[in-house]
């Protein structure tokens, strides 16, 4: 018996490849059942992450547009310096005013806008993974309003001060995401449901905190209000110390988890399979999205959507499926400094808090997004 031959595709004619289930590319759209051979994997320790060639040629494009809009913010605005007076003041050798122009006023308030923006990137990319949806930051699903109350309960409620509320803060963001994974955890945990969830607790919180609001002493009432609209204007050294610590920890912690969320992006069953355990998984991943949220808030407030953009921004410029953790902060660090410079100098001669900024960037945003949904879902 022989074995009949088949003919080879013509010249030019795409082959195609079998799927292939543990390919981390995963379902919505996300290029399933595709192959991506640009994927590399490169083990730091006993952590194996992929890596792909132009993802890693964004990153590093990204970290020198950090440092240009870093040193385009402390060196431009309603006084401008030249680089060689920056350098000569950070050298100890400007004058006082130099000195205190950048050393303790612009300085401190872009390394804060560049951390914050770092943890809400990285965040807003957990969430959206584990939600497998692009709704899914935590600032839309409530988070950021439960560490938003957290803080207002300990600021006003038991008059404990910033530090006190940047404690309350975290448990705060914390104790809402235990609520709504408990209330979303039904029959498997499910995108939409989560977000619904998320949604529908974060507008209940949203009536607590301005009840708190109402009912306190004026002068506290009014600095309460100007920290839940997210302000970078009061950043100091003061904070950055832990700020660097708690961010560089939950971010490393993030990155560590980066190849099983590839993997959890597909379905259950498939995860199951390929030996994730996706509910374990999840817990772990919004316990380090939700202190990464909570920090930012806790440090300036809920600054919102950008943890919403910043990885949709992300996964548009490396083309690439996945989490997308590491070019999803960098992402969030340029956007909230770029913002922030915009509500320090555009607005003069006041001051917006840049949560204004971001609120009206990313309402925008969110408009085109929900469009763009709705358009894939009826096409």
């Amino acid at each position: 018996m022989t074995t009949p031959r088949t003919s080879p595709p013509p010249v030019g004619a795409p082959v195609r490849r079998r799927a292939d289930p543990a390919d981390p590319a995963g379902p919505s759209g996300r290029g399933a059942g595709a192959v991506d051979l640009g994927v590399r994997s490169v083990r730091i320790g006993p952590v194996a992450l992929p890596v792909a060639p132009r993802s890693v040629l964004v990153v590093v494009l990204l970290l020198a547009l950090a440092v240009v809009v870093a040193v385009c913010s402390v060196l431009f605005g309603e006084i401008q310096m030249g680089f060689p007076r920056l350098v000569a003041t950070l050298s100890g050798e400007g004058s006082a005013f130099e000195d205190y122009l950048v050393m303790d006023s612009r300085l401190p308030r872009v390394v804060n806008a560049l951390l914050i923006g770092l943890a809400l990137g990285m965040s807003g990319s957990i969430f959206q993974t584990i939600s497998r949806n692009p709704l899914g930051s935590p600032d839309v699903i409530g988070f950021e309003t439960g560490a938003s109350t957290g803080g207002l309960v300990a600021l006003l409620v038991l008059g404990s001060g910033f530090a006190g509320a940047s404690v309350g803060a975290v448990i705060g963001g914390l104790a809402t995401a235990v609520v709504v994974y408990a209330l979303a955890l039904r029959n498997g945990l499910d995108g939409l449901r989560l977000v619904l969830i998320g949604v529908g607790l974060g507008a209940l919180l949203l009536s607590v905190n301005s009840m708190l609001i109402v009912q306190a002493d004026v002068y506290d009432a009014q600095e309460a209000g100007g920290w839940l609209v997210g302000n970078l204007a009061g950043a100091s050294w003061d904070g950055v110390g832990w700020l660097v610590v708690t961010v560089s920890v939950l971010c490393l912690a993030a990155v560590g988890l980066s190849r099983p969320l590839m993997i959890a992006e597909l379905a259950d069953d498939s995860a199951a399979g390929l030996g994730q355990r996706t509910d374990r998984l999840r817990m772990v991943a919004i316990a380090v999205g939700v202190l990464l949220s909570s920090i930012a808030v806790a440090a300036a407030g809920p600054i919102v959507f950008v943890a919403l953009s910043a990885p949709q921004i992300a996964r548009r410029l490396t083309g690439a499926s996945g989490p997308n953790l590491v070019t999803s902060g960098l992402t969030g660090a340029v956007v909230l400094v770029l913002a922030d410079h915009a509500a320090r100098e555009l607005f003069q001669p006041r001051q917006v808090p840049v949560g204004v900024v971001t609120g009206l960037i990313g309402g925008a945003f969110l408009a085109w997004l929900l469009t763009r949904e709705w358009r894939k879902g009826h096409a």
